[in-house]
């Protein structure tokens, strides 16, 4: 006899701004860029801020080296290798051409200089020593790094080489190389300093880092440029401000002047016009659904994590949310159950929908319970 219709709730704006973290959205920014392809994303909230066909797997350039370094991480992680181990160097890996890192025919290289000479010195050579090295040949080890990427959601990537070497196939989406960034940096916290090192000298030759925004005051510290004719001038940057995180992928740029000035330019505009808001943490009773038949009238709604949301600076006025669910909620009731929806809406942003759980358990009344219950909704109805 429960009478279960659609109950549609809102929450004051100024209620829900109270707690921690992470919720994916996307925010519609209008921003323009000469940047082919671009994707930027608030890493502490799961928020794009920015999209242009970001999705379109297109030739990555050295971008792709992002991958080769991961294959590394993880054994190191794994404790399968060591920095101090050593590997030999080809005559394939020696005549290599592009950039270098300079390692020299049959010698034995640390693994560490070689991850150094990839991130620093984006050494093409470094990177066929570590693949062969890892997996007997090039072509096996881009076979590996292709399971892999599978594996951690690179669903738009074709790797067909160690190096970003203009290859046909050879090519990744801006997301992707987003996703692999963010991996990186949260995945492997001891190695990820490597990227913001300045410069690296190897066999007397010194080089210094390609990344523009490690020579400005950005808040940047990683992570790899890239280009080949194909390409044109592209980045991958990652840069924190007041505990913000943000990871940017530019393709298609060209100059290295016009990289530089983009990528900067950029970063700021998502610094400046986005702004982090808490709205929930997780366990934080949101509202209390009417219950059917249960020993308690209500039970409370609940997150099951943080929540949090990047907006524009100028839509934090209009941010509302709203719980809808079927209500009352017929008992019984296990704590956990999916109960109800959190919908958070702002202006320039695309809406999200968070699920709500009971936060307790409420058990059915008994027989004489539900005939009084039913005997007064005969009497009275639904409402009382």
């Amino acid at each position: 006899m429960s009478s279960a219709t659609p109950s549609i709730r809102s929450i004051a704006s100024g209620a829900i701004l109270a707690a921690a973290t992470c919720f994916a959205a996307t925010a519609s920014s209008g921003m323009e860029t000469p940047a082919k392809q671009a994707y930027i994303v608030d890493l502490q909230t799961g928020t794009v801020l920015l999209e242009k066909d970001s999705t379109t797997p297109s030739p990555p350039a050295s971008l792709s080296k992002l991958m080769t370094l991961y294959m590394v991480f993880e054994q190191l992680k794994q404790g399968k290798l060591s920095l101090d181990d050593k590997f030999v160097v080809s005559r394939k890996a020696w005549k290599m051409g592009g950039s270098k890192m300079f390692v020299e025919v049959d010698k034995r290289v640390r693994v560490e200089d070689l991850v150094r000479g990839i991130v620093v010195q984006s050494g093409n050579d470094a990177c066929i020593v570590v693949a062969e090295a890892m997996s007997g040949s090039e072509s096996a080890f881009a076979d590996a790094m292709n399971r892999r990427a599978r594996e951690i959601g690179l669903t738009d990537s074709n790797l067909v080489n160690s190096t970003g070497w203009p290859d046909e196939g050879h090519a990744m989406s801006p997301r992707d190389l987003a996703v692999l960034a963010q991996r990186i940096i949260e995945e492997f916290p001891e190695y990820y300093p490597y990227f913001a090192e300045k410069s690296f000298r190897y066999n007397k030759i010194k080089q210094g880092n390609r990344n523009p925004l490690l020579y400005r005051d950005t808040g940047a510290d990683g992570l790899k440029t890239g280009h080949t004719r194909a390409s044109g001038y592209g980045l991958v940057a990652s840069a924190v401000r007041e505990g913000r995180r943000v990871v940017m992928v530019l393709t298609g740029l060209r100059t290295a002047r016009t990289r530089s000035f983009e990528a900067r330019r950029l970063l700021d505009w998502a610094y400046q016009s986005f702004k982090n808001y808490d709205l929930f943490e997780s366990g934080a009773v949101v509202e209390n659904a009417d219950v059917w038949l249960g020993k308690d009238e209500t039970v409370p709604l609940v997150t099951e994590r943080d929540i949090k949301i990047s907006l524009p600076r100028a839509s934090r006025r209009g941010l509302k949310a709203k719980v809808v669910y079927e209500g009352p909620v017929p008992a019984p009731i296990a704590k956990g159950t999916k109960i109800a929806s959190l919908v958070v809406t702002a202006p320039d942003f695309k809406s999200i929908e968070v699920p709500l759980v009971a936060g307790a358990d409420v058990a059915r009344v008994g027989v004489f319970g539900r005939l009084g219950a039913a005997i007064s909704y005969m009497v009275w109805g639904a409402e009382r």
